[in-house]
C-alpha cells in the first residue's frame, strides 16, 4: 500500500475512542455557537452533557436540508466570518441554496480526506489527473483538486464542458487519471471513440463521484477507457467529496472515520439499524469548525461494513448507494429505485450507456417508460432483433422491479448528454 495515513489503519478500538472524543467536541461546539442548535436541544430538554455513551447519540435531533435553507445563509455557522476562508453552496434550483463555510483547519481536513480518496483509487505523484468537475460553488472540483495536489499528482483543472477539447488535451497532456461523474465519463469515452482518439489516451484510473452508479455502469466505463474505476462519496453539507472512497479491492467505500461518524437508520422511523442493514445514511462531522453537522440526514440508502479489508485499511466501508429516499419511485404501489433499472439495462451488451425514465399517469394508472440507446445503429435494420431485445429487457425489468415498463429503443447518440450530474428521471404524474 503506497499511501495509508495512520488513522486509516488504526486499531478499531482506538479509532472508536478518537471518534467519541471528537463527537463530544462537535456537539459542544455546535451547541455553544449556533443558536438554532441550542434552541433545538432546548425543545427536548437536551444538553451536551447528557450525551454519555454511544446509545445517547440517538438523543441528538437529526439535521435536515430544510434547516440549512431556513437559516440561509450563515445561520448554521459555528465560527465567525472572520475565520471563514471559503464558502460553497448548492445550486439552489429547488429553493434557497444550502451554504457551508470552511475555516483554515476545515480546508486542511477536506484536503486530507480528498488525498486519501485519490490514493485509494490508485493515483500517485507520478500521475496527471484531469478534473472535469465544475470549479464554481459546487464542491467537487476544488475538493478533488486540493487532494490530488496534496498527494503530489499533477492536476489538469479542465472543469466541465467542451467535451472534444477535453479528449484532445487528455491525449496531448498524457492524463492518466480522470475525475468526473460516472455519466460524464461514459460520454467522454463515447466521444473519444467517435473521434478515433481512444488508442491515443493514457488513462489508467477513474475517480468518479457526484452521483451514484451501478456495477454495470462501472463495467461500461472501464471497457470504454480501459481503466480501473473507483467510486467516491461526499456531499457539500458534510464537507464535499472526501467522506469516503473505494480502494482498488472494490469492497465498498472507506469512510474517513476520524472525521465523520456514520449511522444507518430506518428512513421511515429514524431508528438505528444493525450493521449490514440497508437504510438511510446519517453523518455527524467530528472536526468541522465552520459548519458542523449533527446527525445529518443524507437521504442516501446504503449499508455499513466494518469487517477488515484486504487493502490493509481498518476503516468502515459504505456500499454503493442504492439511491435516495426522495428519488424512489412508487409505481402502482411498488418501490422502484432508478439504480435498479440502470443495473438491468447496463447488463445488456446491445445497449449503450444512456437512458431516460419517464413516469406518467394515464386512465388513473401509473405508466413507466424506459427509453434507451442502442450500442450499434445496425440493429435498427432488423425489426425481429429489436423486438427480441425489447422483450428481453422488458421481461428482465419486470422480474427485477416487479412492474411492467414500455421499452423504447432509440438510435445511438440521440438522448441528452450531461456534463455534470445526469438527470435521467422525469415524473409527469403531478404535472
Amino acid at each position: 500500500m503506497i499511501y495509508c495515513p495512520q488513522a486509516e489503519c488504526a486499531d478499531r478500538d482506538q479509532l472508536r475512542e478518537l471518534q467519541w472524543k471528537r463527537l463530544l467536541w462537535s456537539v459542544a461546539h455546535a451547541y455553544a455557537n449556533i443558536p438554532a442548535v441550542k434552541q433545538k436541544f432546548a425543545t427536548i430538554s437536551l444538553e451536551p452533557g447528557d450525551i454519555r455513551n454511544w446509545e445517547d447519540v440517538q438523543k441528538i435531533p437529526f439535521t435536515v436540508k430544510d434547516e440549512m435553507r431556513e437559516n440561509y445563509p450563515y445561520g448554521l455557522f459555528a465560527a465567525p466570518m472572520s475565520d471563514i476562508v471559503r464558502l460553497h453552496a448548492s445550486s439552489g434550483t429547488t429553493g434557497k441554496p444550502t451554504v457551508v463555510g470552511y475555516t483554515a483547519n476545515d480546508m486542511a481536513v477536506w484536503t486530507e480526506c480528498c488525498a486519501r480518496v485519490a490514493a485509494m483509487g490508485g493515483v500517485t505523484r507520478e500521475d496527471i489527473a484531469q478534473v472535469t468537475f465544475g470549479y464554481g460553488l459546487f464542491t467537487g472540483g476544488f475538493g478533488m483538486h486540493q487532494g490530488l495536489e496534496k498527494l503530489g499528482a499533477t492536476v489538469l483543472p479542465m472543469s466541465s464542458g467542451n467535451t472534444e477539447r477535453q479528449i484532445r488535451l487528455m491525449a496531448d497532456f498524457g492524463s492518466t487519471a480522470l475525475v468526473s461523474t460516472p455519466s460524464y465519463a461514459l460520454y467522454l469515452a463515447e466521444t473519444a471513440k467517435n473521434m478515433g482518439m481512444t488508442d491515443k489516451l493514457k488513462l489508467k484510473y477513474g475517480l468518479f463521484g457526484g452521483e451514484g452508479s451501478t456495477e454495470e455502469m462501472r463495467q461500461k466505463i472501464q471497457e470504454g477507457f480501459g481503466i480501473r474505476a473507483t467510486e467516491n462519496y461526499g456531499l457539500s453539507e458534510i464537507v464535499g467529496p472526501g467522506v469516503s472512497g473505494e480502494c482498488l479491492e472494490l469492497r465498498g467505500m472507506h469512510v474517513a472515520e476520524d472525521f465523520f461518524y456514520c449511522e444507518i437508520v430506518d428512513p421511515e422511523t429514524g431508528i438505528p439499524l444493525p450493521e449490514g442493514s440497508w437504510g438511510e445514511l446519517i453523518i455527524t462531522t467530528l472536526a468541522r469548525e465552520g459548519s458542523p453537522m449533527l446527525r445529518y440526514r443524507t437521504r442516501d440508502i446504503t449499508k455499513i461494513d466494518t469487517t477488515p479489508c484486504s487493502c490493509g485499511r481498518t476503516s468502515a466501508r459504505i456500499a454503493k448507494t442504492r439511491g435516495r429516499c426522495d428519488d424512489m419511485l412508487i409505481i402502482r404501489g411498488v418501490n422502484v429505485f432508478p439504480s435498479q433499472i440502470e443495473a438491468v439495462l447496463m447488463a445488456f451488451p446491445e445497449i449503450g450507456g444512456h437512458y431516460e425514465i419517464t413516469v406518467r399517469r394515464e386512465d388513473h394508472m401509473d405508466k413507466l417508460e424506459v427509453m434507451v440507446e442502442l450500442a450499434d445503429a445496425s440493429m435498427l435494420d432488423s425489426y425481429a432483433a429489436l423486438e427480441n431485445l425489447s422483450g428481453s429487457i422488458r421481461a428482465k425489468l419486470k422480474s427485477t422491479i416487479l412492474c411492467d415498463a414500455k421499452i423504447t429503443l432509440v438510435e445511438p447518440a440521440t438522448l441528452k448528454r450531461f456534463e455534470g450530474k445526469a438527470r435521467r428521471v422525469t415524473d409527469l404524474r403531478n404535472s
